[in-house]
């Protein structure tokens, strides 16, 4: 093992609920109202997204079709060709694709042309808009259901494994941590290199306060889909510094692991998107996410289940007590979580330079809370 570099789940893929845009020179996160599943990939227009992104807003769909009396609100304005809600045949994942790329570009379609239709579709699945004068094209997401719930399992029976969250300061110009604290102790640069001293919080540490440092966490899952090509110790990962979500998804796992007798890894669960509004919010939506037994699964039901499958997965030799033994031992390697590289893109996404007036330099996981006096907060 390398001495200092931290040993963190394998990473697949990125879950967000905004994106970073640029506005006067500067970029900026802007907040949104669903998830986007992306790869780890980024291009100029944005990061590139993840098939699971497709298959999600595919299946959405497919159960709003089946349904009858569905609102169109809840699809996020369909196409044309969705008007009636009436139930059609099963269709495959690259037809529905196509389908929809017609509808969203018509003047380029045209009756049979398939094949241009799935390329047209597959090039609307590889990218995320993010133009640099901050507003995407008329018909980005015309065509597009909200993603709001996503179906998961986490890898540990240990919350504290599956969500790594600190107060965190970042120096904004070169990316790099100054201190990580957990409310008692923190590891703080200085001078003389990594020094541990006690952590007040940043409400009442001095150098919490004039340089801007928060709570942040990191929640890796995996998509628990029958198309999600992952292996099964690969993850996706949540960041955020929204106190919001960092408490409610605590707060869940304590709860899910206590009721299922330590079974946690082995509950069928859903990442799910919440709302509420607040006095100190201007009565407008805080967006932040939640965690729960996956829908329409009682509690009973899934423990049975979990139990279940812990019981089949240490009958072939899946030793869970070890995994978690081993994920202990690499966190406990390194100094600090992100390398360089990610450190830049957290600076820039969860860490903007002000707050601009309209709103825009919010916290893209949740909309930020007015702070003592100046800026906003997070929700």
């Amino acid at each position: 093992m390398i001495k200092g570099l931290m040993m963190t789940p394998p990473v697949v893929g990125r879950i967000s609920i905004g994106k970073v845009i640029e506005r006067n020179g500067k970029r900026l996160p802007q907040k949104d109202d669903e998830f986007t599943i992306t790869t780890q990939v980024q291009i100029r227009r944005g990061w590139v997204l993840h098939p699971m992104d497709g298959i999600l807003r595919a299946e959405i769909t497919d159960r709003a079709l089946m349904t009858t009396g569905v609102e169109v609100t809840e699809l996020h304005a369909l196409p044309p060709e969705f008007d009636g809600a009436t139930q059609q045949p099963k269709q495959t994942l690259q037809d529905k694709l196509a389908r929809r790329a017609r509808a969203a570009n018509p003047s380029q379609a045209t009756k049979g042309d398939s094949e241009q239709g799935t390329n047209s579709a597959q090039k609307t699945m590889t990218e995320v808009v993010s133009p640099t004068d901050g507003k995407a094209p008329a018909n980005a997401h015309s065509a597009k259901p909200k993603l709001r719930s996503i179906p998961i399992r986490v890898l540990f029976n240990d919350p504290a494994l599956n969500l790594r969250a600190n107060y965190t300061l970042f120096d904004r110009a070169t990316a790099r941590p100054l201190c990580v604290g957990d409310g008692q102790t923190c590891k703080r640069m200085t001078g003389k290199g990594v020094e541990a001293h006690p952590c007040e919080g940043p409400d009442l540490c001095a150098l919490a306060i004039e340089g801007g440092c928060k709570p942040f966490g990191r929640f890796h899952m995996r998509i628990d889909h029958p198309d999600n090509q992952a292996d099964a110790l690969s993850t996706f990962v949540l960041r955020t510094t929204g106190i919001n979500s960092l408490r409610t998804l605590m707060t869940r796992m304590q709860y899910l692991q206590a009721a299922s007798g330590g079974l946690l890894a082995y509950l069928p669960l859903e990442l799910r998107l919440r709302a509420k509004s607040t006095a100190m919010s201007h009565r407008t939506p805080i967006y932040y996410v939640d965690l729960g037994i996956r829908n329409g699964m009682p509690l009973d039901a899934a423990i049975s289940q979990a139990a279940q499958a812990a019981e089949y997965a240490q009958k072939f030799g899946h030793n869970q007590e070890a995994l978690e033994q081993a994920a202990r031992e690499g966190y406990a390697l390194g100094l600090f979580e992100e390398l360089e590289q990610e450190a830049t893109e957290i600076v820039q996404e969860f860490y903007p330079q002000a707050a601009e007036p309209t709103g825009q330099g919010m916290h893209m996981q949740e909309m930020h809370q007015p702070e003592r006096g100046r800026g906003k907060q997070h929700g």
